[in-house]
């Protein structure tokens, strides 16, 4: 997500920290800032924007000389994209500066705390708490590393923290939980992180942090401590790779790299969810619980992947809810004439927040006097100002083309969006709704577990080389899996691929099958009604006629019965299957397209965000 970096040593802190920031800019942000130490007092500037507006402020007005200091770009996630919101933040008696990548999830209840206490907060940042906290802690423990220690046992969440004390301008203190850090080791300097692309112009040896730990740099040396205070080592490596390819964290596409980063992007999309009476809270979403009680139907619309998010997200909103829910491809939407009311919840799904079909449609159920709820992953962009709540995927930035974590993350906003109508409108029990979302929480280490076997599907994309044309079918929610499969293959392979309802095989599509053709078949888990059976029927069906067969099916399933391949998945609830299933799609993709030599973070005639209807 954001991009981090620290530095001391002997150049100007102010350079090194720019330069920095310049390089992680690929990570994507929304502001940018520094803070250096100063004879005893902290200088500091920050700017919403890009780096370059930070960089006209800093010429116009500069900072003094320092060889120490610490520098953000932020992805906004608590709070919009604004100077008061960007890092660094200050203590309250401004004698620390503080940057932070990740989630502070008892935020509220700390912030209640410190005003309680006296304590003025600026902004509306996690961030902000965490740095008033962590000043509050070294007026007590005199030193910056004890006080990051203290304050990181009273957060929760994940997060990367780093701090400079304007007492002690000799060090830099960080922490990790869950979030990126890295400690670049030179020569009478060190520095700090997200990744190595922050310091590889200047060293190449890098020292990885593990878990709970705390690091202390100075121009010296390093100090790691686990949280508790105990003696800690990271992990020490030499960085081989070039600049372009630290960005990328040593992988060829960005697309590949954000397929590996999916546990953690549902990991942060899950956090902060979940509160300590059992109850699931949305705090973004703005809409009284007294109004969605009165919601009589929803309808969900989107482009491409968001669209297919929205169908899966059909199949659980009305299980969940009973509600009835429409899904509706967001360009064609205001031009039928749709049916709505008061009571009709309009969900808008849009990775960017700046979809410009997506944007119009809300307008349009605006004007209808329908309630909006967008599902986003850009803080501050126009769908979500422009609608009445928000569930922001925390996903972090996706720099490819095709969307990878931004499919697995709005399917969990969606997921949290059913559960959380369950639980207000009372059409599940709560201990049912626990039951859901502790499955949901271990969904990260399932989707890990399929990429654990990437090498399986690497290979069986290399003997397809040459295919031109690849089917996929599904039932249920896996249907929406079956056509994002397909879309990743037009997006990356340039090759004709489709996805069918397996049930309208017989109704037409059937004709297409010929000797050789690869046909992926999602297969619903076993349960309690018959779609297994019926869906290995259609595999069976499509197989006599000389298909290559391709199962996705849950471990522990005979498969190899009726499919020539198969691809087993870690057993999941039916409804949250898409979650692991999707992910060897995607990697399928991935490395055709690569084989097939074409740039899979930038496929031909497409754009991030499409911002013109």
């Amino acid at each position: 997500m954001c991009g981090i970096v620290g530095y001391v040593g002997h150049r100007q802190a102010q350079d090194v920290v720019v330069e920095g920031l310049r390089r992680l800019e690929y990570r994507g942000y929304d502001s940018a800032g520094i803070a250096l130490v100063d004879g005893g007092a902290i200088a500091s500037d920050k700017r919403a924007g890009k780096l370059a507006n930070l960089e006209a402020a800093l010429a116009a007005a500069p900072l003094p000389a320092s060889s120490t200091g610490i520098g953000h770009t932020r992805w906004a996630t608590h709070g919009a994209p604004t100077d008061a919101n960007a890092h660094p933040h200050l203590g309250e008696k401004s004698r620390i500066a503080l940057v932070h990548n990740g989630i502070v999830e008892n935020y509220v209840q700390l912030r209640t705390e410190l005003e309680a206490a006296g304590h003025v907060l600026a902004s509306e940042t996690d961030t902000e708490v965490a740095a008033h906290v962590l000043e509050a802690e070294l007026a007590e423990a005199g030193d910056l590393s004890e006080a990051m220690r203290r304050t990181c046992r009273r957060l929760e969440g994940a997060f990367t923290l780093v701090a400079v004390d304007a007492e002690d301008p000799s060090t830099v203190v960080a922490a990790r939980r869950n979030s990126p850090l890295v400690v670049g080791i030179g020569e009478g300097e060190n520095f700090l992180g997200s990744d190595v692309a922050a310091f590889i112009e200047h060293t190449r040896e890098a020292l990885e942090l593990g878990q709970d730990q705390v690091v202390a740099i100075t121009a010296d040396g390093v100090v790691v401590t686990g949280f508790d205070g105990s003696p800690a080592e990271g992990t020490r490596y030499h960085v081989d790779w070039d600049l372009s390819a630290a960005k990328k964290d040593g992988y060829d596409w960005y697309m590949r790299k954000e397929i590996f980063e999916q546990p953690r992007a549902v990991a942060d999309a899950l956090l902060g969810r979940w509160s300590a009476e059992g109850q699931l809270q949305l705090d973004e979403l703005r809409l009284s619980e007294g109004e969605l009680r009165e919601i009589d139907k929803i309808v969900v619309i989107g482009c491409g992947t968001a669209n297919y998010s929205g169908l899966v997200a059909k199949y659980a909103i009305e299980h969940w809810t009973r509600i009835p829910c429409e899904v509706e491809l967001a360009h064609e939407f205001r031009y039928r004439d749709p049916i709505l009311t008061r009571n009709t919840l309009v969900v808008a799904i849009s990775q960017s927040g700046e979809t410009a079909d997506t944007l119009m449609a809300i307008r349009y159920a605006k004007l209808q006097k329908a309630k909006v709820l967008a599902i986003c992953n850009t803080n501050g962009s126009t769908i979500p100002r422009e609608s009445d709540a928000v569930i922001y995927t925390h996903a972090g930035p996706e720099i490819a083309v095709a969307s990878t974590k931004g499919f697995l993350t709005q399917l969990i906003a969606c997921y949290l969006l059913g559960l959380y109508l369950a639980q207000v409108r009372g059409t599940k029990f709560g201990d049912e709704i626990t039951a859901v979302v502790r499955e949901l929480e271990l969904v990260p280490a399932k989707v890990q577990q399929q990429l654990d076997r990437c090498e399986e599907i690497y290979a069986l994309a290399r003997e397809h080389a040459d295919t031109r044309s690849v089917l996929f079918l599904g039932r249920h929610a896996g249907f929406p899996v079956a056509l994002e499969g397909a879309l990743k293959l037009k997006e990356l392979a340039y090759i004709h691929a489709e996805g069918f309802a397996a049930g309208e095989l017989k109704h037409g599509p059937i004709a297409l099958i010929e000797e050789g053709l690869p046909v992926f078949c999602v297969m619903p888990p076993k349960g309690r009604d018959q779609l297994h059976d019926k869906m290995a029927s259609a595999v069976q069906e499509v197989r006599a006629r000389g298909a290559r067969t391709i199962a996705l099916v849950e471990e522990g399933d005979d498969a190899a019965s009726y499919a020539d391949t198969v691809i087993p998945l870690p057993k999941v609830p039916t409804l949250l299957q898409p979650l692991v299933a999707v992910v060897p799609l995607q990697l399928f993709a991935c490395e055709l397209a690569t084989v097939m030599g074409h740039d899979v973070d930038q496929p031909r005639n497409l754009a991030k965000s499409v911002t013109v209807e």
